[in-house]
């Protein structure tokens, strides 16, 4: 199959960028999206020309790097899927596809289709951890979780923090992601010691760099991961609840 590739090129954040036109000719509609992307690459150093950035690691939908607006949809139009596992048969013969970064004030551009997605490393260092014993490992029933949380919490973990649920959001939002990052958690037993002063440094951090939420759902539609806005809710109660909680713990250590 031939397609066309209207392709967003800027050298830097500092720098304008623009749409440039490149044929892609012969590709197999068994091959993924960014084997496509390789291949143009491929034509364009033999002729001299920079290659396409664009960021990706372990093409198998788990490490998050990968990740850009295709025709105006994150990772593309097959729902659930990350770019990386996005493949050619999605599209037809001669079509012309438009491929563009992340679009969100909270992600400057770095180089053509690479964004830089450290704001998702602050809400993470904020509070996304739990307090563990060291030593030797425990039983495995040692600790006994309800099947419910145990399902919700893996649900939850799914995350791989593309961003997909920010650029899809008309207010650049990141509720679904820290949501995600905050009740994989907060679900468990291990992670109650630190759970509501971890949702509130979470949630401030998120709220330093991001827009706010409006419940419009695009977040969910485009999660490679399907991960359901119901975990937006759950953060949302338990941002209350630790306002409170965290109220009567400072004024006991007066």
């Amino acid at each position: 199959m031939d397609v066309t590739l209207r392709v967003w090129r800027q050298p830097d954040s500092a720098s304008e960028g623009g749409f440039a036109t490149y044929e892609a000719k012969g590709v197999s509609e068994d091959a993924s999206f960014f084997e496509m992307l390789d291949m143009v690459n491929e034509r364009l150093n033999d002729s001299g020309e920079e290659p396409i950035a664009f960021d990706s690691d372990c093409r198998e939908g788990i490490c998050g790097t990968c990740g850009v607006m295709i025709d105006g949809h994150p990772h593309g139009p097959q729902r659930g899927t990350a770019t990386c596992q996005l493949h050619m048969r999605k599209f037809k013969d001669g079509d012309t596809i438009v491929i563009e970064p992340w679009r969100a004030e909270a992600f400057r551009v770095v180089r053509d289709l690479v964004v830089d997605r450290s704001p998702f490393d602050k809400i993470i260092q904020a509070g996304g951890y739990i307090s563990v014993n060291v030593g030797a490992a425990q039983d495995a029933n040692e600790t006994l979780i309800p099947r419910p949380a145990a399902e919700a919490s893996m649900d939850a973990a799914a995350c791989i923090g593309c961003a997909a649920c920010v650029a899809a959001c008309p207010n650049g939002a990141a509720n679904l992601f820290t949501a995600a990052k905050i009740a994989h958690l907060g679900l468990l037993p291990q992670g109650q010691p630190e759970r509501y002063l971890r949702t509130v440094a979470m949630v401030e951090t998120m709220e330093d760099y991001f827009g706010s939420c409006r419940n419009y759902g695009e977040c969910e539609t485009a999660c490679p991961k399907s991960i359901s806005i119901d975990v937006i809710a759950w953060m949302n109660r338990d941002y209350v609840a630790a306002q409170w909680k965290n109220f009567r713990k400072q004024g006991q250590q007066v």
